[in-house]
């Protein structure tokens, strides 16, 4: 199980948002490249990158400073937020990024298909959820689609990893909805990588125990900020 920190974007500064909610922000650093090359220093395998701005806004708003992530670290950079278009999908691999994540248009079975068959399992899906319901378009807004049928659905596009966030607990630092977790394991062959809620290592060694089940990595935001997991540590322990 791959351990994976998350750089969220906003206004050219490392932010996080409790829940999703741009009102709910607070800022960690103003260096989104600083952050990566210590989170690089780690010897990660993957840095998660969102851009905000264009999740809001529909648009990339930080090329310039992911392609300077790209360029800089060792770690493969997975970029999510606001890939809406081909053309943003094709400038982000052209920065040097390792993967990208479709949300909102990731319910565009032709445009998804489209992509898969262009990129292959460079490309990830984002399944962010609340109470079981998709949210789309920055989890603004409720598609009353149920995780479970739609990662279904995407499988036979051909999506091989998906990247599933509870966002009732993202940012809240109150655990990972194991239950939603096996749900989604149970349901799908595809890889699955989560997010949302960590809070302290016990929380990473619940999460390992579903790696028979296909848990592939799980991405950590505002635990690694806060400084209630450390890095190295969670590292360690998904090797043990």
């Amino acid at each position: 199980m791959q351990i994976i920190p998350a750089i969220d974007i906003r206004n050219g500064k490392v932010v996080r948002l409790t829940q999703g909610a741009a009102d709910r922000e607070k800022i960690y650093s103003e260096s989104p490249l600083d952050m990566a090359l210590k989170w690089d220093s780690y010897g990660v395998g993957m840095i998660h990158v969102v851009d905000l701005d264009a999740a809001f806004e529909g648009e990339p708003r930080n090329t310039d400073i992911i392609k300077k992530i790209a360029s800089s670290v060792k770690a493969k950079i997975e970029i999510g937020g606001g890939m809406r278009s081909g053309e943003s999908i094709r400038t982000a691999f052209d920065c040097g990024v390792g993967k990208v994540v479709i949300g909102t248009r990731a319910l565009d079975r032709i445009f998804l298909r489209a992509m898969v068959n262009t990129y292959g399992d460079r490309i990830v899906v984002g399944l962010d959820a609340a109470n079981g319901i998709i949210r789309t378009g920055g989890w603004l807004f409720n598609t009353k689609l149920k995780v479970i049928d739609l990662a279904k659905d995407i499988e036979g596009v051909g999506v091989k990893t998906v990247n599933y966030t509870d966002i009732a607990r993202d940012g809240t630092l109150e655990g990972p909805n194991l239950r939603s977790i096996r749900d989604l394991l149970e349901a799908t062959k595809m890889k699955v990588v989560v997010g949302g809620g960590i809070s302290k290592l016990e929380d990473i060694e619940r999460l390992k125990s579903l790696e028979e089940f296909g848990l592939e990595g799980v991405i950590i935001g505002k635990a690694l900020y806060e400084g209630s997991v450390d890095l190295g540590e969670a590292m360690r322990k998904c090797k043990a």
